[in-house]
């Protein structure tokens, strides 16, 4: 890589496009110290917070989705689009970047837009198995599209697509020696099986009502509890877990130390996000998946079955969890032969080096 390159890197809106961003400049940082990184973002949304605190410098664009509940407050979205990809316009003549890579999330569409337009090369990293509408768009002009799952070609050019998997935090691939570290840190024992119940970085409430409808039962069959809950809801939980008086549940809004959650599982409650799925391959956790129904192109549905269908987890449906996801949950936990197979079938899924196949394929960009 060239002395000083410098990369764009645009998206985000949820963790499971700002991680694996992040891992991504990790990574290109790692292979040449004086790359210099931009990320652009959406105003108001996560990324904001979440990128300055991972080290870097982060723009943001007024760029929004549409409101599907409420046609009239998409009245301003025309304008927004326009200033974004004015203010991209600015960004990338000011920056001169050498690649624009693209993650998905709302910023990740103008930035690329302005990119090709400028006549800098550009990568899409899709992290699901079902491709956005922007991202089929973005693809025309994409030198080069990083995939997780096989079978892409329906949705972007066969020629331009490379496997690589997703990306994930380093700390997620080195969980096996802290199980005794992580059970301190949660303040649970190694004499009973731990349930972490994981609904994306913001919560998800299906599971969430469905895991505080079941506590008692997932106490009384001997399982111990990590719960992050989102911050919707970590009163609510909080409460039920106080009035239980019990020490094995811990619970929380959002859990910085995955690393030590994974280590910590025997087994997985998740939505079935591409990060998550990703995370579960690496950690090989024996998983139920709950995919989220309101999903774009109901992605996380897809996500799920790939590795259901090679009976790499177990799914149950969102509008079943309610009655059947704690009941699952305790059956699988009694069954370690069960368990096994799943952790076995999910390693065999795991792409432990995606960051890094994904920064060559950017440096080969340059």
């Amino acid at each position: 890589m060239s002395k000083g390159a410098k990369i764009i890197i645009s998206g985000g809106g949820t963790g499971g496009h700002i991680y694996p961003a992040v891992a991504i400049a990790n990574e290109l940082k790692a292979k040449s110290p004086d790359t210099e990184i931009l990320f652009v973002g959406a105003e108001g949304k996560m990324e904001m917070e979440k990128v300055p605190k991972a080290g870097y410098k982060i723009i943001g664009l007024p760029i929004a989705g549409i409101n599907r509940s409420n046609m009239l407050a998409n009245i301003g979205l025309p304008f927004k689009l326009i200033r974004s990809l004015w203010k991209t316009y600015t960004v990338i003549k000011n920056f001169k970047p050498d690649v624009a890579i693209g993650v998905g999330g709302y910023a990740s569409g103008p930035t690329l837009i302005m990119a090709n337009f400028l006549k800098v090369p550009t990568l899409i990293q899709e992290q699901n198995s079902f491709a956005g509408v922007t991202n089929k768009n973005l693809a025309k002009k994409a030198r080069k599209i990083c995939v997780a799952y096989p079978g892409m070609e329906k949705f972007f050019p066969a020629e331009k697509i490379v496997m690589t998997g997703n990306p994930v935090r380093k700390d997620i691939l080195e969980t096996a020696s802290k199980r005794e570290q992580a059970l301190k840190h949660f303040g649970l024992s190694d004499d009973r099986k731990v349930l972490l119940i994981i609904g994306g970085s913001q919560g998800a409430r299906t599971i969430n009502e469905s895991i505080l409808a079941g506590l008692n039962d997932l106490i009384s069959n001997d399982l111990q509890i990590i719960w992050q809950t989102g911050k919707l809801f970590i009163d609510q939980a909080r409460s039920a877990v106080e009035a239980l008086q019990t020490q094995r549940v811990f619970v929380a809004d959002f859990i910085y130390e995955m690393d030590l959650a994974y280590a910590a599982a025997d087994l997985v409650v998740s939505r079935a996000g591409a990060l998550s799925v990703s995370e579960l391959c690496l950690t090989a956790k024996p998983s139920i998946l709950v995919p989220f129904p309101a999903a774009a192109e109901d992605h996380q549905t897809q996500n799920a079955l790939s590795l259901v269908n090679v009976n790499a987890a177990w799914l149950v449906k969102d509008a079943e969890a309610r009655e059947k996801l704690v009941d699952k949950a305790i059956e699988l936990a009694e069954n370690p032969k069960i368990m096994n197979e799943l952790s076995q079938n999910i390693k065999t899924l795991a792409k432990p080096n995606a960051g890094q196949e994904i920064a060559a394929e950017v440096l080969r960009l340059i």
